[in-house]
């Protein structure tokens, strides 16, 4: 386990090195087309829970408007996604940002996608056994429905991630991650523009 660690590591870096020089001139198009399209800030950045649940800060192309109603709440994201951004989201480009994270340390080419702090607390244990790795910018619950499935399944694909992971099967998940992108598949929740907030075990089986 420990030698796959570090080849895993070997590759997130030199994958994600050579992926932010060869991409250079498609990431400064973006940078470019975003800060036309949507202004400032370019980047959307948030803090997410990375191995054993710390935090760190995840970077990805902004796609959404800052758009509130009279409250002053955002409104749904179905009404603050872009055409630039649906764009950016069914291309999966607005995550190359985060190899940036890889390149750090922070997060892996391949583990559970990184949620949001506040699901912390709402996990079971064998849900939280997701934190046992690196979160990646792609995972098994990626190419296996990824936000087309309910919360109980992707978390089932990345806990059996956890318990079977492997450099063969790494590679493999990158590879049904490019056919994915192509097919765009699984982009959104059935009736949502993104993926409905996770309320707890209980509330994501209704």
């Amino acid at each position: 386990m420990r030698r796959g660690n570090r080849l895993k590591r070997t590759l997130d870096i030199t994958a994600s090195a050579a992926g932010l020089i060869i991409l250079a001139i498609p990431i400064l198009t973006l940078t470019l087309l975003v800060r036309f399209k949507l202004g400032s800030p370019i980047f959307f950045s948030q803090q997410r829970p990375g191995l054993r649940g710390k935090p760190f800060t995840m970077y990805k192309f902004r796609t959404m408007r800052d758009a509130t109603d009279t409250q002053g709440q955002p409104l749904p994201d179905s009404e603050r996604l872009t055409p630039l951004g649906r764009f950016l989201r069914s291309s999966s480009l607005d995550e190359l940002p985060e190899l940036f994270n890889v390149l750090r340390g922070d997060m892996s080419l391949v583990g559970p996608r990184p949620l949001l702090m506040e699901y912390l607390p709402r996990y079971t244990p064998q849900q939280a056994r997701r934190h046992e790795v690196r979160p990646g910018i792609t995972g098994w619950a990626q190419v296996n429905g990824r936000n087309a499935i309910s919360w109980e399944e992707k978390f089932n694909l990345d806990v059996w991630y956890v318990d079977n992971r492997s450099f063969a099967l790494d590679l493999k998940i990158l590879w049904l991650t490019v056919l994915k992108v192509f097919k765009r598949e699984g982009i959104n929740a059935v009736g949502e523009a993104t993926m409905p907030v996770f309320s707890g075990t209980a509330q994501s089986e209704t």
